[in-house]
């Protein structure tokens, strides 16, 4: 048996990747070890064009999302399902300040893009503490990740080309140009390991920074509100009366473990900004597989054409994974360069193997 790609890991980047590569009418075999922890499996899954107290416009984010809401929304009809949830972000001004500053920003273009030019305070004010009124962000929205990589999986399942079960390094042959494994040909192993390819035994050398995120969902009865609510941390609204809560940022006691510390600061935090009452359903940890610089590891092996990398995707993998995987396969299929900032070329100087 041959295949073009194997894909190592079944998050959000290896589920976007396989699917784009299939789609180009590529064979594909997706692996996947559901025992091993996935920051996916816990990540909000939330896309944003503006980021941080000073409306940071997201790296490439006039590429981004276009892509991301055409890629997604494509998914959905074709497979007749519904995961990729658009919606606009509401930010509460904090102070007269806060709300002058915000003005000032929205004279900018690149920001004046991606803010609705009306936005009814009202409607929050029962729930928020929005006393100076606030901003909402456009072209924003959450992937049900869960149910995302539920419905890669199945499609690959279907196609009889997903392998359920621990990835051995033992079991991978390299043959110079292309691979062997459990007895298949493969022209191509594409990791997406997430936080674990620092455990990788070829791509262990790239410069993970990896961040622990905390996030909780709760009950508040009665919410109405159906935008995304964000201002030092987010609320989400997943179905009515349930909330997603979060995220905590720690770059110590890099567990999988939920502590208490993590959901008291998310609960004062939540005071500052929530009016109702709410109660605590449930506490998720995970590891974002944060980088160095901030930016993707994605390319080849600089030894073994044979092996890829595609992730170090960080908190932003729902928005970034779309748009690199889609320029990943042209540059593998198509021979098309790579983002030079993606590009883990930009790395070789640490990598000292042979």
């Amino acid at each position: 048996m041959t295949v073009d790609f194997l894909i190592v890991g079944q998050g959000v980047a290896g589920s976007v990747l396989a699917w784009i590569l299939d789609q180009r009418g590529c064979s594909v075999l997706l692996a996947d070890d559901p025992a091993l922890p996935s920051a996916s499996a816990v990540a909000a899954g939330i896309v944003n064009p503006l980021t941080g107290r000073k409306l940071v416009h997201t790296w490439k984010a006039d590429e981004l999302f276009p892509f991301l809401h055409q890629f997604y929304s494509d998914i959905e009809k074709q497979l007749a399902v519904q995961f990729f949830h658009p919606k606009n972000i509401y930010r509460p001004f904090r102070s007269i300040a806060e709300q002058t500053d915000y003005s000032a920003l929205l004279a900018d273009p690149d920001v004046q893009q991606y803010v609705s030019q009306s936005v009814d305070n009202q409607k929050y004010s029962p729930y928020i503490n929005n006393s100076f009124g606030g901003l909402e962000v456009t072209q924003a929205g959450w992937v049900d990740l869960t149910e995302f990589v539920r419905i890669i999986k199945g499609y690959f399942i279907r196609k009889n080309q997903y392998f359920e079960g621990r990835f051995d390094f033992s079991d991978l042959i390299i043959k110079g140009n292309y691979a062997k494994w459990k007895d298949i040909d493969i022209h191509k192993v594409i990791f997406c390991d997430g936080v674990l390819a620092r455990e990788n035994l070829f791509f262990d050398w790239l410069p993970y920074n990896p961040v622990k995120g905390q996030i909780l969902t709760a009950t508040v009865d009665n919410y109405s509100i159906s935008t995304i609510v964000n201002q030092g941390l987010f609320i989400l609204p997943v179905r009515p009366g349930l909330v997603r809560i979060g995220a905590t940022y720690s770059w110590h006691d890099l567990d999988w473990q939920t502590t208490e510390d993590g959901r008291a600061y998310l609960e004062n935090k939540l005071a500052d900004i929530l009016k109702v009452p709410y109660q605590v359903v449930a506490q998720q940890a995970g590891i974002r597989p944060s980088t160095k610089d901030r930016r993707p590891f994605i390319g080849m092996h600089p030894t073994q054409p044979a092996l890829g990398i595609f992730g170090g995707m960080g908190t932003k993998g729902v928005s970034l994974a779309p748009y690199l995987a889609e320029q990943f396969a042209r540059y593998l299929l198509d021979g098309e360069d790579l983002e030079p900032e993606a590009n883990i070329s930009r790395c070789v100087s640490l990598y000292h193997g042979s």
